[in-house]
């Protein structure tokens, strides 16, 4: 136990808050994989540092002061999920998992190996976008913490079964139970759908839809989705799938107003910002976010959410118009 450790769990109060405001990301990034939830991961990591200051007797150096916090943090996940009794028993699209919220890419890129925190661990693509985050709300809350502490984040079965105090062989039971769930969960082709890191074809992608919906052109914006194209928008129960229904619907959008978008980034997706200015309005106002995956080229799917987290994205709101309509 390092003596800034010591000084912490002695009562330091100071000290404790600067040690465990260094583990903060992190540990949202984990209680957001286990929620699905921005804003419950919020809630969840202040429980965490409530639960550790007043507990703070029961740390005794044998386990790292990261690996304690992770612990109380996954209980604390594991409550909130049992107290609201909502796990799925399967699910087909993001419109059965209404309290799915996007992530915002610039708070996963502070969460790097460094010389403060060197176990942890860079957020890659497969274990944050939205497939994976949803297909983990089928699992039990225990096969969940097991398949995050081992396959997400690489512990040891030793590690992961003291995370969750059970034995080796009970954790590894539930690490086979959750990844057979997620392969039946998760696309079989979600491999090909794109790279790991944001490439050309998903920058240009996410170009034209926000130039096609500012132009107020459907036709654009159609020309570059698949034809078997899908939209869900959580926390709402609705599906739309196919380019025939949906474009007719996506015209009558486009005429609402004027849209204004901005090109952002959310797990790892390239996602789009949009302002609407209403007719008769001065202002464009934070609509909703459309978080776009690209596959073979075209934008297979759009996952829209609402505006509530445009703080968290650092997004103005409302925007000025700085520019000419276009059209």
């Amino acid at each position: 136990m390092t003596d800034h450790v010591r000084t912490a769990i002695a009562g330091d109060e100071p000290a404790f808050a600067e040690l465990t405001q260094q583990h903060r990301r992190e540990l949202h990034v984990h209680c957001y994989r286990m929620l699905a939830s921005y804003d419950e991961a919020e809630d969840a990591v202040q429980e965490t540092f409530l639960r550790a200051w007043r507990s703070r007797d029961s740390f005794d150096g044998s386990t790292m002061f990261r690996a304690w916090l992770y612990r109380i943090a996954t209980n604390v996940c594991i409550d909130l999920m049992r107290s609201r009794s909502r796990r799925l028993t399967t699910m087909r699209t993001f419109a059965e998992v209404p309290w799915l919220q996007p992530y915002p890419d610039q708070m996963l890129d502070e969460i790097a190996p460094s010389e403060d925190e060197p176990d942890a661990v860079v957020v890659e693509r497969e274990t944050i976008e939205l497939a994976f985050l949803a297909a983990m709300q089928v699992l039990p809350p225990r096969q969940r913490a097991a398949l995050i502490a081992r396959d997400v984040l690489g512990w040891p079965a030793s590690e992961t079964a003291t995370l969750l105090e059970s034995s080796v062989a009970a954790t590894n039971s539930a690490l086979q139970r959750a990844r057979a769930t997620m392969s039946e969960h998760l696309p079989a082709a979600r491999s090909e759908w794109s790279a790991g890191t944001p490439s050309e074809e998903e920058r240009d992608l996410l170009a034209r839809f926000i130039d096609a919906h500012e132009r107020f052109d459907a036709p654009a914006a159609i020309a570059i989705s698949a034809e078997n194209l899908r939209i869900t928008m959580p926390p709402h129960p609705y599906l739309f799938e196919g380019i025939d229904t949906i474009g007719p619907l996506l015209d009558g959008a486009l005429r609402e107003g004027e849209w204004r978008l901005l090109a952002t980034w959310a797990n790892r997706m390239p996602t789009a910002a949009s302002y609407l200015r209403k007719p008769g309005d001065t202002e464009f106002r934070a609509f909703k976010f459309d978080v776009l995956r690209i596959e073979h080229g075209k934008i297979a799917e759009i996952t829209t959410f609402g505006p509530e987290l445009f703080g968290a994205f650092g997004l103005p709101t409302p925007i000025l118009e700085d520019r000419p309509p276009r059209g």
